[in-house]
């Protein structure tokens, strides 16, 4: 989330309050279109790496729905920000530390470290231009690619996944990105009102 100090907006990852609650509670659980995209629908406990964790509001919600969820960060600041809300949520107890249980965070470019982990599901989040989405989620992506900058290998990091993946690619774009170029055809489509996933 997103909190302001000395008229400053301050990036922040949590796992306890804000929007993502909502999601937990709301998201149709395995019915929707990320879970879909990684093959949970069918009871399907995946173990899912999530090269680009970001804030890890995907790997939380995959998490919640019984996955294993590996996520690797190469920007140290997003990274150290993971670490902190992954450790308060463990901290607040319930049902929220079970889910981050499930979720081991690494530090490192996962153009490197996929070839030596042997992945099933690896979902990648391009960084992509913000279309029509509210303040909050403008604004987290905005303080993010600060953080990180540009994300130029996206697609040598796309060709490592596909080369080391035993199960599938996800790839997170806009709904109207155009397709991405020197990767192949994927196998089909998740289309949500905003977001699309090609899977691989």
């Amino acid at each position: 989330i997103n909190a302001k100090f000395n008229n400053k907006i301050m990036l922040k990852c949590s796992f306890i309050e804000g929007p993502i609650l909502h999601r937990l509670k709301y998201g149709k659980g395995r019915g929707q279109n990320l879970a879909k995209a990684v093959g949970m629908k069918f009871n399907k406990n995946r173990t899912i790496i999530d090269a680009t964790a970001g804030l890890g509001y995907d790997a939380f919600i995959l998490a919640s729905l019984g996955a294993n969820v590996t996520l690797i960060e190469r920007s140290e600041k997003i990274h150290g920000l993971l670490k902190d809300g992954i450790s308060e949520a463990m901290l607040y107890g319930g049902e929220i530390s079970k889910i981050v249980d499930r979720m081991n965070l690494l530090f490192g470019d996962s153009k490197d470290i996929l070839p030596n982990i042997s992945p099933e599901v690896v979902l990648i989040d391009t960084m992509y231009k913000d279309r029509k989405k509210s303040a909050l989620v403008k604004n987290n992506m905005r303080l993010v690619r600060e953080v990180v900058g540009s994300d130029p290998d996206y697609i040598d990091l796309i060709n490592v996944a596909l080369n080391c993946a035993s199960k599938r690619v996800v790839i997170k774009q806009p709904r109207y990105a155009e397709p991405l170029k020197d990767i192949k055809a994927c196998s089909h489509q998740i289309l949500g009102k905003t977001i699309r996933y090609d899977v691989y």
